[in-house]
This record gives structure tokens, sequence and C-alpha cells, in this order.
């Protein structure tokens, strides 16, 4: 029973630490890129709010 606990706990809580980076929105811009597709980005998203 305890050997199944100390697989699973270290499991999961990585599983919930990848849940909860994958849903942070500053992943999405990157400070490396040139502002031009930073901007591009927000424009695709605004164009995308109206449909």
């Amino acid at each position: 029973m305890i050997d199944i606990f100390t697989v699973l706990l270290p499991h999961a809580l990585m599983g919930l630490a990848v849940w909860r980076l994958l849903h942070r929105d500053d992943l999405d811009e990157d400070p490396a890129l040139p502002r031009q597709t930073i901007a591009w980005r927000r424009a695709h998203r605004a164009d995308r709010r109206e449909r």
C-alpha cells in the first residue's frame, strides 16, 4: 500500500504543476521575440473575439 502511495503522490503533484503551468497567460509571450509578433498576436485575438 505504501509503495503505491509513494509512486502516485509525486506523479499527481507533477501533473498538477504541469496543468497549472499550461493555463498561464504569460506563456504566450516571449520577451526575446520582436514586438511586432506580439502586437500581431493581440490583433489576431481581438479579431477572433469579434466573430
